[in-house]
């Protein structure tokens, strides 16, 4: 029996595509033969995967499984295919958050969510990465599915800090103030403008000395000019870090450095940088829409609002009461080594899809 996988882009910095790779090895493990075709591909993990277009003929043996977060044209090719389908969902934002910015990405999640919906009558089990993505997977009419979250080992970022940038991060500290920390696209959804007005807030209300750091990729070419203007509008260039994307031992010193990991996102199917924070024992303060109170749990605050007044309030709270730092810190961590475990999330996925293939 193979359980061969499709997903449109893999990369190798990319959480889908850490998480495929890592299914792979997992249903190799369990006996289960399996390999990854993709649309498009990073030159370095070239080697552990195939291009779509080498699939191949038919196989009465082959399950194909699809990793759905956009739209691609990859998903013709899968539903041309008369194999049985199985489904790993994990979200695709909706097209309102995006298009005034990204017109292109726009279109490209309206695709994915009439992809999404077309398969459904296709599959034989639709696995999401959170309990929001299930419920959003029913409503469109599967009806085998389950949650398992990803498989990723979300108690570290990958490797040893970077020196220079743990040595950078210190002597700011060294000068006061918190650090803030968010990790993600830089992109409207994430709503790092919020954070920045929030953060405006803390400075005049809690602390002076506080900093922002922005840590990710932009999305496209519009909104991250338009948040830097907004940052130098409010005077705040010198507290605010966009960093862009970074290495894993620079991410890895960010996340040893953060005092609270903040979040404002208008739309989060799972956010595994809200995880790999509580991993490393960095409470989170954050907005608590879509699936992000399933995934802060009691290991962070959730706000019902962004209003900057209350949120610079709840994350001077948790700064400041070391109490309720600790208490925050020592949940997120149990949080992540158990609810969000590797191996247990590895075995509940390969007995899901030994029991949908009949193995």
């Amino acid at each position: 029996m193979r359980v061969d996988q499709i997903i449109p882009s893999l990369a190798s910095r990319d959480a889908i595509g850490v998480h495929t790779l890592e299914l792979t090895a997992a249903l190799r493990e369990a006996g289960i033969e399996s390999d990854i075709y993709y649309g498009n591909c990073t030159a370095d993990v070239g080697d552990r995967a195939r291009p779509l277009t080498s699939l191949g003929a038919p196989r009465p043996d082959r399950f194909l499984l699809y990793q759905s977060s956009i739209g691609s044209p990859v998903f013709d090719l899968l539903m041309s295919r008369p194999e049985p389908k199985l489904i790993n969902y994990h979200n695709i934002t909706p097209a309102p958050l995006l298009e005034a910015w990204e017109p292109h990405v726009g279109y490209e999640v309206s695709l994915g969510r009439v992809q999404l919906e077309r398969l459904a009558s296709e599959s034989r089990l639709a696995v999401a990465d959170s309990g929001f993505n299930e419920t959003e997977l029913r409503h469109l009419g599967y009806r085998d599915t389950a949650v398992v979250p990803l498989l990723i080992d979300m108690t570290h970022a990958g490797g040893d800090p970077d020196p220079a940038a743990m040595a950078r991060l210190a002597a700011a500290k060294e000068r006061g103030g918190i650090d803030l920390l968010f990790v993600g696209k830089v992109s409207p959804h994430k709503a790092p403008h919020d954070l920045v007005k929030m953060l405006a807030v803390l400075r005049r209300t809690y602390d002076p000395k506080a900093r922002l750091h922005l840590v990710g990729s932009p999305l496209g070419e519009r909104y991250g000019p338009a948040l830097a203007a907004f940052v130098e509008d409010l005077e705040l260039t010198d507290a605010v870090e966009v960093t862009g994307s970074v290495d894993a031992g620079t991410l890895e010193a960010y996340y040893r450095s953060a005092d609270v990991f903040v979040c404002a996102s208008d739309h989060e199917g799972f956010c595994v940088p809200i995880v790999e924070a509580m991993g490393h024992g960095v409470p989170v303060v954050a907005y608590g829409t879509a699936a992000v109170p399933e995934t802060v749990g009691e290991a962070g605050i959730v706000l019902p609002t962004k209003e900057p007044l209350r949120f610079a309030a709840a994350v001077a709270r948790v700064a400041q009461d070391k109490v309720l730092h600790d208490r925050l810190a020592a949940e997120g961590r149990r949080r992540t080594t158990e609810v969000f475990a590797l191996r247990r999330s590895r075995d509940r996925f390969v007995d899901l899809v030994r029991a949908a293939v009949g193995a």
